[in-house]
């Protein structure tokens, strides 16, 4: 159980039991002494819980109130993934279409934030003092994302009609679907692409037309997947990769050093204060967008074709600016 859990365990066997023996709570916790015993520092300090040992009854219990209330946990005491994880799930929730999911989201959405709502903040407040604001969320088609949901669970396979925003044009492929990727407040379809033969992520609102098929859907296993589509950087990723190596001045490098770019990344600081940043990639385009929001604060140094790619998009934008 993970550490919220841990301690609405704990403050419930102290409110039910006279006394609660160490032993007692590691058995209900099932974590080492070492944990138990931060969990209580953080209880006493952090959350003022009156937790004392009593030597007579050899136990934990909840010093009594002089005016004799009961101790309660404050309402929020979330660490900060927990928090973005709760309300990331009721943005998510409250900003999907109607589909196959829609009678079984607001009893969902009931439950985060009952669990939001516990204690002393209310669910109205924290969602008024904390918030999670999406970017560039691409519209799609409900029926699509339905039918989508559909296949991926019975393993069929789907004939779409796909959008190719490079080429301007549309072809149509039947694929296996593997998984569905909400990223960067997008769904992305990972699935085998027949006519290309191999595994592709396709974005869901460029596909136009969807149909169920009746063949059944080839299974790709994990491992696969992963290599094939994470380990490089992006979404639309791939297992050839490269390593970009980008430079970030001084200043900049306060805000990157810090950031993930990749779960391979690798990065450290030079002497003069620059921070390279070392990542794995295959294609560059989602890379490329997100080098040139850095602007001069960050160089390419390799390879150099990425170099010169980067190089040649700022040509092109200087171009525009360009006095007549």
């Amino acid at each position: 159980m993970d550490r919220t859990e841990r301690f609405h365990l704990i403050d419930q066997m102290l409110c039910n039991q006279r006394a609660v023996t160490r032993a007692q709570f590691l058995d209900a916790l099932e974590v080492s002494p070492a944990t138990f015993k931060r969990d209580l520092e953080y209880l006493r300090d952090r959350l003022a819980a009156p937790i004392v040992w009593d030597r007579e009854l050899r136990g934990y219990r909840y010093e009594q109130d002089p005016d004799g209330e009961q101790f309660q946990l404050p309402g929020l005491w979330f660490n900060t993934s927990e928090i973005q994880a709760l309300l990331s799930m009721d943005a998510l929730l409250a900003n999907l279409q109607p589909g196959i999911l829609s009678k079984h989201i607001e009893p969902l959405r009931s439950r985060i934030r009952m669990l939001l709502d516990e204690g002393d903040h209310g669910v109205d407040e924290i969602a008024r003092r904390i918030r999670i604001v999406p970017q560039a969320a691409k519209a799609y088609r409900s029926e699509n994302f339905q039918l989508l949901c559909q296949a991926l669970l019975a393993r069929r396979c789907v004939d779409m009609t796909y959008y190719s925003r490079p080429s301007d044009s549309s072809s149509v492929r039947r694929v296996s679907p593997q998984r569905l990727i909400y990223y960067r407040d997008n769904w992305y379809l990972d699935a085998w692409c027949h006519l290309r033969a191999g595994l592709r992520s396709f974005s869901i609102d460029a596909i136009q037309q969807l149909a169920i098929a009746g063949e059944s859907a080839r299974e790709i296993d994990e491992a696969t997947l992963n290599r094939e589509l994470e380990s490089g950087y992006g979404i639309f990723s791939g297992a050839d990769t490269r390593e970009a190596v980008l430079r970030f001045s001084p200043q900049i490098a306060r805000w990157v050093s810090r950031e993930t770019w990749h779960p391979g990344q690798r990065g450290d600081h030079d002497d003069n204060g620059f921070y390279l940043l070392r990542v794995p990639y295959s294609q560059d385009t989602e890379l490329i967008m997100d080098i040139l929001k850095y602007g001069a604060e960050v160089e390419v140094l390799e390879p150099l074709a990425l170099r010169e790619r980067v190089g040649a998009r700022i040509a092109e934008m200087q171009a525009l600016y360009a006095p007549d």
